[in-house]
């Protein structure tokens, strides 16, 4: 890791690194040199087939930023002595960023007021860009929102899959094709026009937000997903894994319950921060976010499952089952929800 930092310059010779645990993607380490804290990662290759284009996505964004005398803190990586927003070596990509002081991460949402914090960062990040031509970022996942494609593999893995496993599915393979009404709206919304594809994060679980010591928001982190996408994404990714105190690796599913106040607190911060740039049409949409995002997430850990666990992968027999039979039942909470 040191001969990585040597291409940051002089002040990186003496640097001191520390391996920071909780992510699931990247590899990251807290550096510090010269009484200064950095964060250095490795950009999951398998994950993200090219990180170049995760750069270029970000350095458009900061550069619009600028060209508008934006004062919104985008966290963007600090560029090498020859230039560059990447360090390519043999053993990966890697990209060095600011440490932001006195800031701190949550990574189970504990209060209403923390989702509603959250909520505004991410309706903040995309309303900053809302007079940036989406169009021009790169996808850095292919089809990564598209519930269209997300049912289509679900269908193949009948077709291919595990049959054994599908035989002890038949409950959850209908309560799947009962909800299927959703892709229907989801294909309907995308062809609406009042629906307005925006700066999108597409990864909005908590810890992708800095807080400060009075858990008030200071900005949001991890770019790597920032595409081009609908408001839908980042609000239902939030329903997915604020709503619940337990998440999606919670077996218990009695445990799985919506909190109504959670829900209202991520509809008004989000449109506290995005002001009058939702349509009438798209404000109409927060509770099909929640539907949406669950529904695909179940989809994706029920095919998953049928395909031996190819890409979750399983740390115990039938844990991608068990994901599928938990999101399902925060899927029928959700839709039982009475406040709309």
């Amino acid at each position: 890791m040191k001969n990585i930092l040597l291409h940051y310059g002089t002040p990186f010779e003496n640097a001191t690194l520390e391996l920071i645990s909780g992510g699931l993607i990247n590899q990251t380490w807290k550096v510090d040199a010269n009484g200064e804290s950095f964060i250095l990662q490795r950009i999951n290759h398998n994950v993200f087939s090219d990180p170049r284009k995760i750069a270029s996505n970000v350095r458009l964004l900061a550069n619009h930023l600028q060209s508008i005398n934006s004062s919104y803190r985008l966290i963007a990586p600090i560029k090498t002595t020859a230039g560059e927003e990447l360090v390519h070596e043999a053993d990966g990509y890697f990209r060095l960023m600011p440490f932001v002081k006195n800031s701190k991460t949550i990574h189970v949402v504990e209060t209403s007021a923390q989702a509603y914090e959250a909520a505004f960062q991410f309706g903040q990040f995309t309303q900053a860009f809302s007079k940036f031509d989406a169009s021009q970022l790169q996808t850095t996942i292919p089809d990564f929102h598209n519930l269209k494609f997300r049912y289509q593999q679900f269908l193949d893995s009948l077709q291919s899959g595990n049959t054994q496993r599908m035989k002890a599915c038949s409950e959850e393979i209908k309560e799947i094709e009962r909800y299927h009404f959703l892709v229907d709206q989801y294909t309907g919304i995308i062809h609406n026009p009042a629906f307005k594809q925006r700066v999108t994060h597409h990864d909005t679980k908590i810890s992708n937000v800095l807080f400060d010591s009075n858990d008030k928001g200071l900005c949001v982190i991890d770019l790597d997903t920032v595409m081009p996408g609908y408001f839908f994404s980042d609000v239902g990714d939030m329903m997915r894994t604020y709503l619940s105190p337990a998440n999606e690796e919670e077996s218990d599913l009695t445990k799985i319950e919506v909190r109504p106040d959670y829900f209202l607190s991520i509809v008004q911060g989000y449109s506290d921060a995005m002001k009058d740039e939702l349509s009438a049409e798209e404000g109409n949409t927060f509770f099909f976010a929640g539907q949406f995002l669950i529904y695909m997430q179940a989809l994706r850990f029920l095919t998953d499952y049928f395909n031996d666990d190819r890409y979750y992968g399983a740390r115990y027999e039938n844990h991608n089952f068990i994901r599928a039979q938990n999101q399902l039942k925060l899927l029928h909470q959700f839709t039982t929800l009475k406040i709309r």
